[in-house]
């Protein structure tokens, strides 16, 4: 069976709450279930933390041994120079994603340093983006 590690960043524990006309009013948890139900040939894994370093290590810990990985880092995505090298030193491929479209945003917001070592970079398809990731690493 296909593993695939969903690896949400910083403030993504607060979607269905948080700036609603930008992320949407459902929270992560309850889209996972939906991923689960239409994948149900994924082994599907979720994990959220606020702490850089937690993300890290999550991502040392599957990095070698599951067969993707769905990023969304937040807002470290453009600035943590240790979470791109994190990205950077496992083999298995990641997708980086973005909620919004990070490109029509705030100039910050358009670098992304972890995703220079992505396969892909899905930016401003809303909750879907993490679906088109999913489709894509089991292909």
């Amino acid at each position: 069976m296909i593993q695939i590690q969903i690896i949400n960043g910083p403030n993504l524990n607060l979607l269905g709450k948080r700036e609603p006309e930008i992320y949407g009013n459902v929270s992560f948890e309850e889209y996972f279930e939906s991923l689960r139900k239409e994948f149900p040939q994924v082994s599907m894994h979720y994990f959220q933390s606020n702490h850089e370093g937690d993300l890290i290590d999550k991502l040392h810990e599957i990095g070698f041994n599951y067969d993707g990985i769905v990023l969304n880092a937040g807002a470290l995505t453009h600035y943590s120079y240790a979470l791109a090298d994190a990205v950077k030193a496992i083999s298995i491929p990641v997708i980086e994603v973005h909620i919004s479209d990070i490109y029509a945003r705030e100039d910050f917001r358009k670098i992304s340093l972890t995703g220079e070592n992505c396969i892909e970079i899905i930016s401003g398809k809303g909750l879907n983006g993490y679906k088109l990731a999913i489709e894509k690493l089991i292909k």
